[in-house]
């Protein structure tokens, strides 16, 4: 299937925020196309041929930036019965990163996700107390895989949760071999850049992720 004919790129995208537009150079909805396009499944240098097709000459730095500058950012308020939780390690140029999702396992949405430089119970807390602070999770019951750190920041946190390897915790599998592979075609997104941006643009993501 091609960019053309993904289905997940015809969607609303009132999500996307373009108050840092200042200078009418490039039209709104071309910059709001690229930034839906490179979130969803296309490279930067591949977003540029698509604006290339477009008639608009634009090179990879503009493209990451109008990313960057949207500050897309997940919304907080949900609440969910059951979280899905694990962490997984990516590379973010010859280092590696621990990328730590929560997910709503009913409804696919990823409701928190970071980016840190090691897994430790201690990270773990903190990222379930960050969890807790955007979204009704108090009474959730937590499934989770084999991840020591993680088991141990549930029970010190005094969450209900589940050890288990399939059934309603594959929708954070689901979510990280969707990143694994955005990763992976990006041959240029996660190379040359620090963590906080490649942080940055995994949120972005999960706000398209969200929302197509």
């Amino acid at each position: 299937m091609s960019y053309a004919e993904n289905p997940r790129l015809s969607v609303c995208i009132e999500w996307i925020n373009l108050g840092f537009v200042e200078r009418g150079r490039t039209p709104r909805e071309i910059i709001e196309k690229s930034i839906r396009h490179h979130l969803a499944i296309l490279s930067l240098s591949n977003t540029v041929i698509v604006l290339e097709d477009l008639g608009v000459d634009r090179s990879r730095i503009a493209v990451h930036n109008w990313v960057q500058k949207a500050d897309l950012q997940p919304a907080d308020g949900e609440s969910s019965d059951r979280v899905a939780v694990d962490q997984k390690v990516i590379r973010v140029n010859d280092e590696q990163c621990w990328l730590y999702a929560a997910v709503d396992p009913e409804t696919n949405r990823i409701l928190h996700s970071r980016l840190f430089p090691t897994y430790t119970i201690p990270i773990a807390r903190g990222f379930l107390t960050e969890l807790a602070e955007k979204h009704d999770v108090e009474d959730a019951l937590f499934l989770v895989g084999d991840a020591d750190d993680l088991i141990g920041a549930l029970r010190r946190e005094d969450y209900s949760y589940l050890v288990e390897q399939h059934g309603f915790r594959n929708s954070v599998e689901h979510v990280f071999r969707e990143v694994e592979h955005q990763i992976s075609s990006f041959s240029n997104c996660f190379s040359h850049v620090d963590p906080p941006t490649a942080e940055a643009w995994l949120q972005a993501h999960t706000v398209w992720w969200n929302h197509a």
